[in-house]
């Protein structure tokens, strides 16, 4: 019996909406990544993108469990010498909730070209509006 490897044009590729309200962040993170890797689908392959794309709402109204507001930070850097910058979890909730989701996700998925793929499919909102409703969402309700 031979292994079944799927092909890119077969995947068919379906869209959910995921409400972050009250979750707790890592939580989170690591079912959207699992959905948009595939992992949920009879047909997947680990070297083949066949996952779907995920709508993530509310995301300004995630949790942080203990002290990770204040203690966490993200960095990033400009490329130039002296150009580390950080920022706390909190602060970078207030002004860009959507980073705080992307970065707990991409961090979940494959860093290589295949998960510059999953990622792209990732759709993260601060509030509960969202401009993907032609694409016919469903809800779905994370289980831990």
């Amino acid at each position: 019996m031979k292994t079944y490897a799927a092909k890119p044009q077969e995947v068919e590729r379906k869209w959910y909406v995921v409400d972050a309200e009250g979750q707790t962040l890592g939580r989170l993170a690591s079912q959207v990544a699992a959905i948009l890797k595939g992992k949920h689908k009879p047909i997947y392959t680990p070297h083949v993108d066949t996952g779907d794309h995920v709508i993530v709402i509310n995301a300004e109204k995630i949790n942080l469990t203990g002290k990770k507001l204040h203690s966490k930070r993200y960095y990033r850097h400009s490329g130039y010498p002296g150009g580390l910058k950080s920022i706390t979890a909190g602060d970078l909730l207030n002004r860009y909730p959507e980073r705080v989701i992307r970065a707990a996700v991409w961090g979940m998925i494959p860093h290589n070209r295949l998960g510059r793929k999953m990622i792209k499919k990732l759709k993260v909102y601060a509030g509960p509006e969202h401009p993907h409703q032609a694409q016919k969402p469903e809800k779905l309700e994370l289980k831990y």
